[in-house]
Protein backbone atom coordinates (compact mmCIF):
# COMPACT_ATOMS: atom_id res chain seq x y z
CA UNK A 1 0.00 0.00 0.00
CA UNK A 2 1.29 3.48 -0.83
CA UNK A 3 1.99 5.89 1.99
CA UNK A 4 -0.06 9.03 2.40
CA UNK A 5 1.10 12.24 3.97
CA UNK A 6 -0.66 11.21 7.21
CA UNK A 7 1.32 7.96 7.38
CA UNK A 8 4.77 9.40 6.62
CA UNK A 9 7.23 10.44 9.29
CA UNK A 10 10.15 12.60 8.15
CA UNK A 11 13.33 12.42 10.20
CA UNK A 12 16.97 13.33 9.77
CA UNK A 13 19.25 10.49 8.76
CA UNK A 14 21.29 8.73 11.40
CA UNK A 15 24.66 7.03 11.24
CA UNK A 16 23.25 3.56 10.48
CA UNK A 17 20.95 4.81 7.70
CA UNK A 18 23.73 5.10 5.10
CA UNK A 19 23.25 1.77 3.30
CA UNK A 20 19.46 2.19 3.04
CA UNK A 21 19.83 5.77 1.79
CA UNK A 22 22.42 4.74 -0.79
CA UNK A 23 20.24 1.88 -2.02
CA UNK A 24 17.23 4.19 -2.29
CA UNK A 25 19.21 6.85 -4.18
CA UNK A 26 20.74 4.21 -6.45
CA UNK A 27 17.25 3.06 -7.34
CA UNK A 28 16.48 6.63 -8.45
CA UNK A 29 19.80 7.10 -10.30
CA UNK A 30 20.68 9.82 -7.80
CA UNK A 31 23.93 8.71 -6.19
CA UNK A 32 25.81 11.30 -8.21
CA UNK A 33 24.19 14.57 -9.22
CA UNK A 34 25.56 16.72 -12.04
CA UNK A 35 24.54 20.36 -11.75
CA UNK A 36 26.19 23.75 -12.19
CA UNK A 37 29.14 22.07 -13.98
CA UNK A 38 29.94 19.99 -10.89
CA UNK A 39 29.43 16.34 -9.96
CA UNK A 40 28.24 15.83 -6.37
CA UNK A 41 28.03 12.57 -4.39
CA UNK A 42 24.60 12.95 -2.81
CA UNK A 43 25.06 10.37 0.01
CA UNK A 44 27.92 12.52 1.35
CA UNK A 45 25.41 15.24 2.34
CA UNK A 46 22.75 15.49 5.04
CA UNK A 47 19.49 13.69 4.31
CA UNK A 48 15.89 13.69 5.44
CA UNK A 49 14.13 10.34 5.34
CA UNK A 50 10.43 9.67 4.92
CA UNK A 51 9.26 6.46 6.52
CA UNK A 52 5.95 4.67 6.55
CA UNK A 53 6.26 2.37 9.52
CA UNK A 54 9.67 0.73 9.11
CA UNK A 55 9.75 1.25 5.34
CA UNK A 56 11.86 3.95 3.70
CA UNK A 57 9.54 5.69 1.22
CA UNK A 58 11.43 8.89 0.42
CA UNK A 59 14.79 10.64 0.67
CA UNK A 60 15.86 14.26 0.28
CA UNK A 61 19.53 15.25 0.39
CA UNK A 62 20.59 18.84 0.74
CA UNK A 63 23.49 21.26 0.96
CA UNK A 64 23.55 24.34 3.19
CA UNK A 65 26.14 26.88 2.16
CA UNK A 66 26.52 30.63 2.40
CA UNK A 67 23.05 31.16 3.83
CA UNK A 68 21.28 29.13 1.14
CA UNK A 69 19.89 25.61 1.05
CA UNK A 70 20.09 23.52 -2.10
CA UNK A 71 17.80 20.56 -2.58
CA UNK A 72 20.28 18.13 -4.05
CA UNK A 73 17.87 15.19 -4.41
CA UNK A 74 14.22 14.65 -3.53
CA UNK A 75 12.69 11.28 -4.40
CA UNK A 76 9.65 9.38 -3.23
CA UNK A 77 8.98 5.69 -3.75
CA UNK A 78 5.53 6.56 -5.12
CA UNK A 79 4.28 9.81 -6.61
CA UNK A 80 1.12 11.63 -5.59
CA UNK A 81 1.14 10.20 -2.06
CA UNK A 82 2.27 13.29 -0.12
CA UNK A 83 5.75 11.93 0.54
CA UNK A 84 7.52 14.54 -1.59
CA UNK A 85 5.45 17.34 -0.05
CA UNK A 86 6.29 16.10 3.46
CA UNK A 87 10.00 15.96 2.61
CA UNK A 88 9.91 19.45 1.10
CA UNK A 89 8.07 20.91 4.13
CA UNK A 90 10.63 19.35 6.49
CA UNK A 91 13.52 20.57 4.36
CA UNK A 92 12.08 24.08 4.36
CA UNK A 93 12.02 23.95 8.18
CA UNK A 94 15.65 22.80 8.25
CA UNK A 95 16.63 25.69 5.96
CA UNK A 96 14.73 28.24 8.05
CA UNK A 97 16.31 26.96 11.28
CA UNK A 98 19.72 27.35 9.60
CA UNK A 99 18.80 30.99 8.79
CA UNK A 100 18.93 30.34 5.05
CA UNK A 101 17.50 33.09 2.89
CA UNK A 102 16.90 30.95 -0.19
CA UNK A 103 15.88 27.38 -0.98
CA UNK A 104 16.79 26.23 -4.49
CA UNK A 105 16.89 23.21 -6.75
CA UNK A 106 18.24 22.34 -10.19
CA UNK A 107 16.32 20.09 -12.55
CA UNK A 108 16.43 19.32 -16.26
CA UNK A 109 14.29 20.67 -19.06
CA UNK A 110 12.53 17.30 -19.56
CA UNK A 111 11.46 16.94 -15.93
CA UNK A 112 7.99 18.43 -16.29
CA UNK A 113 6.77 16.54 -13.20
CA UNK A 114 9.42 18.23 -11.02
CA UNK A 115 8.69 21.61 -12.60
CA UNK A 116 5.00 21.17 -11.74
CA UNK A 117 5.77 19.90 -8.22
CA UNK A 118 8.07 22.77 -7.25
CA UNK A 119 6.08 25.57 -8.87
CA UNK A 120 2.86 24.40 -7.20
CA UNK A 121 4.70 24.75 -3.87
CA UNK A 122 5.84 28.32 -4.40
CA UNK A 123 9.12 27.95 -6.28
CA UNK A 124 9.85 30.25 -9.21
CA UNK A 125 12.00 29.77 -12.28
CA UNK A 126 15.25 31.53 -11.44
CA UNK A 127 17.74 30.56 -14.13
CA UNK A 128 18.08 28.69 -17.40
CA UNK A 129 21.43 27.20 -18.41
CA UNK A 130 21.07 26.15 -22.06
CA UNK A 131 23.19 23.14 -22.98
CA UNK A 132 24.38 22.56 -19.40
CA UNK A 133 23.17 18.96 -19.24
CA UNK A 134 24.69 18.17 -22.62
CA UNK A 135 28.01 19.52 -21.31
CA UNK A 136 27.71 17.55 -18.04
CA UNK A 137 27.01 14.39 -20.04
CA UNK A 138 30.16 15.03 -22.10
CA UNK A 139 32.50 15.96 -19.23
CA UNK A 140 31.11 14.69 -15.89
CA UNK A 141 28.48 11.99 -16.10
CA UNK A 142 28.25 10.15 -19.43
CA UNK A 143 25.41 7.95 -18.16
CA UNK A 144 22.96 10.87 -18.28
CA UNK A 145 20.40 9.77 -20.89
CA UNK A 146 19.88 11.87 -24.00
CA UNK A 147 16.11 11.58 -23.84
CA UNK A 148 13.99 11.74 -20.73
CA UNK A 149 10.42 11.87 -19.62
CA UNK A 150 7.78 12.11 -22.30
CA UNK A 151 10.38 11.72 -25.06
CA UNK A 152 11.88 15.17 -24.43
CA UNK A 153 15.60 15.57 -25.26
CA UNK A 154 17.59 16.36 -22.09
CA UNK A 155 19.78 19.39 -22.75
CA UNK A 156 19.31 22.21 -20.27
CA UNK A 157 19.38 22.91 -16.55
CA UNK A 158 16.60 24.89 -14.93
CA UNK A 159 17.08 26.39 -11.50
CA UNK A 160 14.06 27.11 -9.35
CA UNK A 161 14.09 28.93 -6.04
CA UNK A 162 12.03 30.19 -3.16
CA UNK A 163 12.89 33.05 -0.85
CA UNK A 164 12.46 32.08 2.76
CA UNK A 165 10.63 34.12 5.44
CA UNK A 166 12.35 37.30 6.41
CA UNK A 167 13.84 37.78 2.92
CA UNK A 168 10.78 38.72 0.88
Amino acid sequence: MDATVDAVDVVGSRLGDGPAVEAFLLGHNALRVARRAELVDSPQHPALLARSGDELVGVATYVISEGECEILTLHARSRLTGTGSALLAALKEVAERAACTRLWVVTTNDNVDALRFYQRRGFRLAELRPGAVSESRRTLKPEIPTTGSYGIPIRDELELDMLLPGTR
